[in-house]
Parts: C-alpha cells; sequence; structure tokens
C-alpha cells in the first residue's frame, strides 16, 4: 500500500526541474544571494558549528552555510533536490552530508547539532507540532531553531492546501508559530523579512525569521 510520504515525495521529485526558477530557491541573483548570506552571517554561531538544513531542497541555503564555515546535514524527502543538492555543494563536500528522509522525524543523531535551519517546510507537514517536538530534540543544549516561515492565503496548489490533512496550509503567522514552539525553548525572536531584496520581488504577506534558542 503507497505511503502518504510516495505522493509528497512524487509532487516535490517533479518540482525539482523547476524549484530554482523562484529567486528565493535558487539565490540566482547576487544581490539575493548576498541577502540571505547576511541574514545567515547574523544568526548563526560565530564559530563552526553542526547545522541541519531541514528540506534542504536543491541545496542554496546548505551552500551557503557551509560557505560560512560551518558543517551542514541536509534533509530532504525527494531525491531529484537532492541530486542538485548535490551539486551545488560539491566544493564543500568534506562539510556537507546529504540524506533522503522526513524532516517530520529527521535520520539525524538527537542532540547532535548546534543549530536546526528550516524555511518554509512546516505548512507541508501532517502535524508541525510533533515535527518541531521532533527537530528540538535533535539541538545541543544552548542549541539554536531558525525558522524562515510566512503566512499566504494561497499556495497556487490545491494539493497542497487541504487543512485535513496540512493544519498550517498556507503557511503559519509568526504568532501562532511562537505560541506553538514556546514551551520547548526558553527564548524567542521574531524577526520580520520584508525586505524584497530576500524574495526577489515585493511580498504583502506575512514573512519572518523566528529564532528560538534552547
Amino acid at each position: 500500500m503507497p505511503h502518504v510520504n510516495d505522493g509528497i515525495a512524487d509532487y516535490w521529485n517533479d518540482y525539482a526541474d523547476a524549484y530554482d526558477d523562484e529567486p528565493d530557491h535558487g539565490l540566482g541573483d547576487p544581490a539575493t544571494r548576498e541577502a540571505w548570506r547576511l541574514l545567515l552571517v547574523r544568526w548563526l554561531p560565530a564559530q563552526a558549528s553542526d547545522v541541519a538544513d531541514l528540506a534542504c531542497g536543491t541545496g542554496s541555503m546548505t551552500a551557503l552555510v557551509a560557505g560560512l564555515g560551518h558543517r551542514v546535514v541536509g534533509v530532504d524527502l525527494a531525491g531529484n533536490m537532492l541530486e542538485r543538492a548535490r551539486t551545488k555543494t560539491v566544493p564543500f563536500a568534506e562539510q556537507v552530508t546529504l540524506k533522503l528522509g522526513d524532516v517530520s522525524d529527521p535520520p539525524i543523531e538527537p542532540a547532535s547539532v548546534d543549530v536546526v535551519l528550516a524555511r518554509h517546510i512546516l505548512w507541508t507537514l501532517p502535524d508541525p507540532q510533533a515535527a518541531l517536538a521532533s527537530w528540538r530534540l535533535l539541538l545541543r543544549p544552548g542549541g539554536r531553531l531558525l525558522l524562515v516561515e510566512g503566512r499566504w492565503w494561497s499556495v497556487g496548489d490545491e494539493d497542497y492546501t487541504d487543512e485535513g490533512r496540512m493544519p498550517w496550509a498556507g503557511g503559519v503567522r509568526a504568532v501562532d508559530l511562537a505560541a506553538a514552539i514556546d514551551p520547548l525553548v526558553r527564548r524567542i525572536e521574531v524577526v520580520p523579512l520584508t525586505d524584497p531584496v530576500l524574495w526577489g520581488k515585493e511580498v504583502a504577506e506575512e514573512r519572518y525569521l523566528l529564532v528560538a534558542d534552547l
């Protein structure tokens, strides 16, 4: 009997060829790439650290993180995405490990990373709060969650707006994500991401970085 993840993986595998066409996915524009790099410089540890990039996609952020001197394990459900990530991270092969897996329960040892980084993945998960609890367990004492999220009214694909299967379909407001994660962490900070350079276009909906420290 097919697992529900099979259909999700098929969707993202089929999307892999076009994924980087979005400016904030491919980071092909030097200004957009630099804007994300500076954001990572601001919120990642200053010293070389272990970072989990969950739902790493084609590896644009994985490569940026590794380029800052960190060790990165990238996890994605779609093999086609990971193939592209491998190509992007060739210059950092000694620092990067890529794994095929479900980010709701990542194939990463507990208490083995200093930072969990995830961008716009929580809205796709059937139990995002359980995923957050799982991610928290990956962190060492004093670790940090970096969650880039937002709330939009339409994601352009009816298969991915089924609120019966995806309680945060269409994204999650910062106030709701903060409430969900508050019992798991010591400190929360919400950083609005309103600069259009980050997205390669003007955006009207809520987009933000939630920083949560243990």
